[in-house]
């Protein structure tokens, strides 16, 4: 991850993510969510605004998508088990 000029972090993705998807360190706390993917689609990047105030700790850090599902998923998954 790298900081651009607008205050967002820059990530190489080796994975597809969506737009709005939180990402979080290896400790599991959310750091940024993904406003935009950029770049090419083979090796594309993210753009993301930090939900930290600490951005000089969190550059250079691999991070990881964060999983979430709504609790009305949550509830149906319960129901088919």
């Amino acid at each position: 991850m790298h900081l651009a000029n607008s205050g967002r972090v820059i990530i190489k993705l080796s994975i597809e993510i969506k737009e709005g998807q939180l990402l979080c360190n290896e400790s599991n706390q959310k750091i940024a969510k993904v406003t935009e993917l950029i770049g090419p689609v083979r090796n594309p990047y993210a753009s993301a605004i930090p939900l930290t105030n600490n951005l000089k700790k969190i550059i250079g850090m691999k991070v990881f998508s964060f999983g979430q599902t709504s609790p009305a998923k949550r509830k149906n998954r319960r129901r088919h088990r």
